[in-house]
């Protein structure tokens, strides 16, 4: 099979596949930042996910009509594999509570947050904080709406990075467009931390 990478940057490939990112959250943010990150070489992804597939999901979400009622691990699973086969993806099909973090991602470099609701943000960061202090954890926060790309940015505090506009709630609605700016970002910070290996970001 040809080279997927042989566009990559220099070195990247390289490094990539030796990395490990775990994406807690197969929705909007997570199904999409995996995407990215498969194609970038990323060797091995930990995804986990307890919700199936839903007509809502298409307008954002990377998956297809013919997935609607399938479990979204599993779904995603096999899209990624279409993209890389030699990727490793270890799924998990259950509801991610703070007993199960340090276990299912423990040999993740980086955590993906992709959750949809703010309570669960708040305990994977704080448990993901105390367990791996040393890692990255990277969540998506205010995506809601259109437009306003320039209110899109990283903020960061110590290892905890924040990307999206942190003010926004889906109240207000989700674009496919804006969802996918966000999920990009997380994935490029991880790929950029993983280059780097020095917790910063230029």
């Amino acid at each position: 099979m040809k080279n997927i990478f042989e566009r990559n940057v220099s070195g990247m490939t390289e490094r990539l596949s030796r990395s490990v990112i775990g994406i807690a959250g197969c929705g909007g943010i997570g199904s999409s930042a995996a995407v990215s990150l498969v194609r970038a070489g990323v060797g091995k992804l930990i995804i986990a996910d307890h919700d199936r597939v839903e007509p809502s999901n298409l307008n954002r979400q990377y998956f297809f009509f013919g997935d609607i009622g399938e479990k979204k691990t599993a779904a995603l699973r096999e899209r990624l594999l279409q993209i890389n086969p030699d990727c490793v993806i270890e799924a998990y099909d259950k509801k991610l509570e703070r007993e199960d973090l340090a276990s299912i991602f423990e040999n993740a470099d980086i955590l993906i947050e992709a959750f949809d609701k703010a309570e669960s943000k708040q305990w994977l960061i704080e448990e993901w904080a105390s367990v791996f202090p040393e890692r990255p954890v990277i969540s998506g926060n205010g995506l809601a709406g259109y437009g306003d790309f320039a209110s899109l940015r990283i903020r960061k505090t110590g290892n905890i990075y924040f990307c999206g506009d942190g003010k926004s709630s889906d109240a207000s609605g989700l674009c496919s467009a804006r969802v996918a700016v966000v999920a990009n970002m997380q994935a490029n910070l991880a790929i950029e931390l993983i280059m780097n290996k020095t917790g910063d970001v230029k």
